[in-house]
């Protein structure tokens, strides 16, 4: 109840359609009850007592009544659907736009099949809850509610009791099953995010599917998680449909009874033909809203388990946001400072980083080298925040940034990384991203530094061209160059190039090296790279080794000190030579 409850108060916005849509449903309840009301003049003023009179208004009243029950009944569904759909519109782009806010290492946690089957998949499965189901609630309820009143006003109690007397004994096994629903409905929703997975990952790495001829496994282990996703809906709708027939059985039972008692009512003249038939209509009427709330409150646990997973998201806190009292980062004027700065990664015993102290001026270059897993592209993600360190802290200019606001702070950096990453959309809008708004000549202006104006001009639409799902319409330098003009178009003071031309060709690496080079011109530049003749010209360069900094000085410095910088230097020389 406290899950729908919350659900129900993302309705607040629209109570107007609500309060209109509660009139309809009062105004059908009373219909229905007034149809139970009518068969009692008809049986016993037109067919018993032959009151021709009565035939023409009694007609009419009929058609009156259907007219405007078709129109609350049309009034009541169109309204309870609009506020509904505006409650799943609203729940899902909240649940998107907080899962946005949560930090890098949910998503390390995660997959994104599953995280797209929460926004999806879970979200759809409380649309009927918010829409069909709570109509029914609404107007069922009503219309029970108004029937037992108008049976009541017959004041025939044996009558009642009897007929009513069966639904207490569907309250266990009504709760029973909704329990299981709820269990069995929640598991449902984690395989259909194990589907989703699976789909996500297979169709990202389709080419390597392909390579490796994976076509036939990929399928056999997508039909064994859709066989079990199957089984799981085959159990929910086999206790789902339980209730029907329970229901059924009970109103048989209530009817059998009145059927039995209330005919020998009338064999003894004690109720009238008319007034008998009036109740068994009302009767007949009653269990119709009452076999459909139960249907409602089936479907209504299976939206539970879902809206469980939903709700568990946003009980998440998101990363630090803007609040009074923060400060915001201004011209960066003097540099970085990390105090001895210590991370391990959470579930890990490992540190990844370990008492960092190190100071960047301004301005500065400074490559990170080191062997595979000594912590280079860690290091480069605190500076965002895209964790925060586990000790010590990262100043810039003197303040820690944890205490200045992300947006602040994430509007001085610029990223380009070896796995670019590029939208399904226009070349003009992948160069835009980290600048929406930016005029036309300023992203042709950043096209021309990175050296991307060229094969953009060769493209079908130019600027206008979509360049597919991560830019796969690209080759690896021209993906390379428009992250580069990204970069330039936003203009951030601190600039982190991790591994941005290793995956490149000799030609490729020219040109987009040449398009970094006017990328760095007077920023803060951490670069991180395997190949070490690539950094021969850093003002710094840093080598960290089991997650810790152990030797830094420019390449010459480095070299003549003889120490692993030296050793790794002249193995990777000796191999390219090898290579050659």
């Amino acid at each position: 109840m406290k899950i729908y409850l919350r659900l129900l108060r993302l309705a607040k916005p629209y109570w107007k359609s609500l309060a209109a849509a509660f009139v309809c449903a009062l105004g059908l309840s009373g219909i229905t009850a007034l149809k139970a009301w009518l068969v009692q003049p008809v049986l016993d003023g037109i067919f018993v007592r032959q009151e021709t009179a009565l035939l023409v208004p009694l007609s009419l009243a009929v058609l009156g009544i259907f007219l405007f029950s078709g129109l609350f009944a049309y009034g009541n569904a169109y309204l309870m659907q609009y506020a509904g759909t505006r409650v799943v519109k609203d729940l899902r782009e909240r649940l998107f736009q907080h899962l946005l806010l949560l930090p890098v290492g949910y998503y390390a946690r995660h997959s994104s099949g599953g995280l797209m089957a929460r926004v999806l998949s879970d979200v759809q499965l409380i649309q009927r809850v918010t829409t069909t189901n709570l109509k029914d609630l609404v107007q069922q309820g009503l219309t029970a509610i108004g029937l037992v009143v108008f049976v009541l006003t017959f004041q025939l109690w044996n009558l009642t009791l009897l007929a009513l007397v069966v639904l207490p004994l569907t309250i266990i096994p009504l709760a029973r099953l909704g329990q299981r629903l709820r269990r069995i409905s929640r598991r449902g929703q984690e395989k259909m995010a194990d589907l989703a997975t699976i789909l996500s990952e297979t169709f990202t790495g389709i080419r390597m599917v392909k390579a490796f001829g994976m076509e036939r496994f990929e399928t056999d282990r997508f039909r064994w998680e859709n066989d079990r996703y199957f089984r799981l809906v085959m159990k929910s709708s086999r206790t789902a449909e339980a209730v029907s027939p329970m229901m059924e059985v009970a109103g048989g039972i209530g009817t059998a009874f009145v059927i039995w008692y209330g005919g020998m009512q009338v064999a003894q003249g004690t109720i009238s033909v008319g007034t008998f038939f009036s109740f068994m209509a009302a009767l007949m009427f009653l269990y119709t809203p009452i076999r459909r709330l139960s249907r409602v409150q089936a479907d209504l646990q299976q939206a539970l388990g879902a809206a469980e997973r939903i709700f568990e998201v946003l009980a998440l806190a998101p990363e630090e946001e803007d609040w009074k009292g923060k400060l915001v980062l201004g011209p960066i004027r003097q540099g970085i400072a990390f105090r001895g700065v210590s991370f391990r990664y959470e579930g890990r015993k490992r540190y990844a980083l370990q008492q960092i102290d190190l100071r960047i001026r301004q301005g500065e270059v400074v490559a990170l080298v080191g062997p595979s897993g000594s912590g280079k592209t860690t290091l480069v993600n605190l500076l965002p925040r895209f964790y925060d360190p586990t000790e010590g802290a990262i100043l810039i200019d003197g303040v820690n940034i944890r205490e200045v606001t992300l947006a602040s702070l994430r509007a001085k950096i610029g990223i380009v990384t070896q796995d670019v990453i590029l939208f399904h959309d226009t070349v003009r809008s992948n160069i835009a991203y980290g600048r929406w708004g930016a005029s036309e000549e300023e992203i042709e202006a950043a096209a021309r530094a990175a050296f991307a104006q060229e094969f953009i001009q060769e493209m079908p639409l130019g600027y206008g061209t979509v360049i597919g799902e991560k830019g796969i319409r690209l080759s690896g330098g021209q993906k390379q160059r428009l992250a580069i003009a990204r970069a330039l178009l936003k203009n951030p003071p601190i600039l982190i190039l991790d591994e941005a031309t290793s995956a490149l060709d000799t030609e490729s690496e020219r040109m987009v090296q040449r398009a970094l080079a006017n990328l760095m011109k007077d920023r803060t530049t951490f670069v991180i790279a395997h190949r070490l003749s690539t950094i021969r010209g850093a003002d710094r360069i840093l080598l960290l080794h089991e997650s810790r900094l152990v030797e830094e000085g420019t390449h010459a410095s480095l070299m003549a000190r003889g120490g692993l910088y030296r050793r790794l230097y002249l193995m990777q020389f000796a191999d390219q030579e090898e290579i050659a």
